[in-house]
């Protein structure tokens, strides 16, 4: 009965298609960030924000950006790995070739260098579409994989071919603690969530989903395909970019050329499908069941091979983990194929709706 309308009128245009239109949707996404920002710092631990918290915010900014390819508009891509890896070594190298480089600045520069890339490699994307394109963007994965572990100008010469970056400022403030670098996180998350969600709002936006919906009909009626798949292949290599070199720079500290594998590319692929495609909120639910589930799963085995007086060693905590993982995501992709967010969708109509039946 709290999930109503009733007596929220809208008077203005301005105020009917905002982007939380209904009183109680502004209300818990203000409550859930000022838990974010007040409430988590408190109540989490170490382990809690280097394992689970930072990982999640940053593969949500890489599944958004992913997202507005594959889900808005349309476009296959398995090279998300690699414009990551783009991402962060530019980023590396401006601090390191630059002196003074701000970080801020050097990861946003580090977006437009994935930027660049992604537009290059999007170029087959005006003739080609389906697998083929799938296979382009593998292509782009193996190469420049290749690059940054064969051309040792990008890991400044490092004998190991890993790189490391050194203490984060944020314009002269150091960012120590896991506390800080949280913050740092949510807030570039929560910055490009309500970019990218203003985004396909737009005119852009409605170019890119006319494109993934049938883009013969849309160039009929006016609409450029090279310029929405070229813009669409630009915003999403640039957060993706920015992703990467806060996976460099704000988790791992450390990295070599394989942490930016296809694996990755996979991972951020299947965060999307089991999400949502098409859908903001549906890039952080998937990253968030990829993200906590194999934590969940790996610590919950041993305890239940101990109630039942079977022992679980590493190895096949290992294996059992894979092999649910990868039968709990077929599942959810045959009861619900349009991802968590639908199902999330689903739910809130049926809170406005209850108790009556339609």
């Amino acid at each position: 009965m709290l999930y109503r309308e009733n007596g929220q009128f809208k008077t203005s245009y301005r105020a009917d298609s905002q982007v939380f239109p209904i009183r109680q949707d502004r209300v818990a996404i203000g409550l859930l960030l000022a838990f974010a920002v007040i409430g988590v710092p408190l109540l989490a631990d170490e382990y809690l924000f280097r394992a689970i918290l930072i990982p999640f915010l940053i593969l949500s900014l890489a599944a958004l950006g992913l997202n507005i390819l594959v889900g808005y508009c349309g476009q296959i891509s398995l090279g998300t790995g690699a414009f990551m890896a783009v991402g962060a070594y530019a980023a590396y190298n401006l601090v390191v070739r630059i002196e003074g480089m701000p970080m801020v600045v050097a990861i946003l520069l580090g977006g437009f260098c994935a930027m660049a890339v992604g537009v290059v490699f999007g170029i087959p994307s005006l003739r080609i579409k389906g697998l083929y394109l799938a296979v382009a963007t593998l292509a782009a994965q193996f190469f420049i994989d290749w690059a940054f572990l064969r051309i040792s100008w990008f890991t400044n010469n490092s004998p190991s071919g890993s790189v490391s970056v050194g203490t984060l400022n944020f314009f002269g403030i150091t960012m120590d603690t896991p506390q800080e670098k949280y913050w740092f996180c949510l807030a570039v998350v929560s910055v490009f969530a309500l970019l990218a969600k203003n985004l396909v709002r737009s005119h852009i936006g409605r170019e890119w989903m006319a494109i993934r919906d049938m883009d013969v009909a849309a160039a009929v009626i006016g609409i450029r395909p090279v310029y929405a798949k070229l813009t669409a292949f630009a915003v999403s290599s640039f957060i993706i970019g920015v992703a990467g070199a806060m996976w460099g720079f704000v988790h791992l500290g450390s990295w070599e050329p394989l942490a930016f594998g296809i694996d990755r590319s996979f991972q951020l692929l299947f965060m999307v499908i089991i999400g949502g495609l098409g859908s903001i909120m549906g890039s952080f639910f998937g990253a968030a069941f990829i993200v906590i589930l194999p934590i969940v799963l790996n610590r919950a085995l041993p305890v239940l091979g101990d109630m039942i007086g079977f022992h679980v060693d590493t190895a096949l905590v290992a294996h059992t983990e894979f092999m649910i993982f990868g039968a709990l995501i077929v599942f959810f992709l045959i009861v619900e194929p349009h991802g968590l967010a639908r199902l999330w969708s689903i739910a809130k109509e049926k809170l406005r709706l209850w108790p009556f039946p339609h």
